[in-house]
């Protein structure tokens, strides 16, 4: 298991109202491993993220619109915010984007309400998840399995609840992404 990314090129999708605390951590831990990570959003310039759903933080610099093509990325982080993802689930370019991930086994994570993004590309049935406790009903009518800990691992796929799950919520996605990077190279 490596946690040296180098050369793994991650995808954060997110839009206005992303959790500051949930685009900003993951992104200085994958940085902080050598990962190239860029954020891949609805429009191209800037997303404003916010703190708590209610104050906003600071604006994110968006790196490609959903036009960029998915196969350049070997891994997708899925932040949450409330508006964030319930913006982005309603996008069919944002939905076929995190569908590429899926269909071509590429590893996950998401925090909070990213999971939202997991139900509407059809990837929670018969997968143990945790998400935000007000996606539970969500989830589970969608065939997933919610349970409440800090940080659950699927297979390709690490969830975690809320930002205070963030340190644990990072280590894992760190593991995931270099476990499937070792797989890259040998395979």
């Amino acid at each position: 298991m490596s946690t040296d990314l180098e050369g793994l090129q991650v995808a954060i999708l997110a839009t206005d109202g992303v959790e500051q605390v949930e685009i900003l951590e993951p992104m200085k831990a994958l940085r902080g491993a050598g990962a190239d990570v860029k954020v891949v959003s609805l429009k191209t310039g800037t997303i404003q993220a916010m703190n708590n759903d209610v104050e906003p933080g600071e604006r994110i610099t968006v790196d490609a619109d959903l036009s960029v093509d998915p196969e350049l990325f070997d891994a997708l982080v899925l932040p949450g915010g409330t508006t964030n993802p319930d913006k982005l689930r309603v996008s069919e370019d944002a939905v076929d984007f995190v569908q590429h991930f899926v269909d071509n086994d590429k590893p996950i994570a998401a925090i909070c309400h990213g999971p939202w993004m997991l139900i509407e590309a059809d990837a929670v049935d018969g997968v143990q998840l945790t998400s935000w406790p007000s996606l539970r009903t969500d989830i589970e009518n969608a065939g997933g399995e919610w349970v409440d800990e800090p940080c659950v691992r699927d297979g390709l796929l690490v969830t975690s609840r809320k930002p205070a799950d963030l340190p644990e919520f990072c280590r894992q996605m760190i593991e995931l992404f270099g476990e499937d990077a070792d797989e890259d190279e040998e395979g």
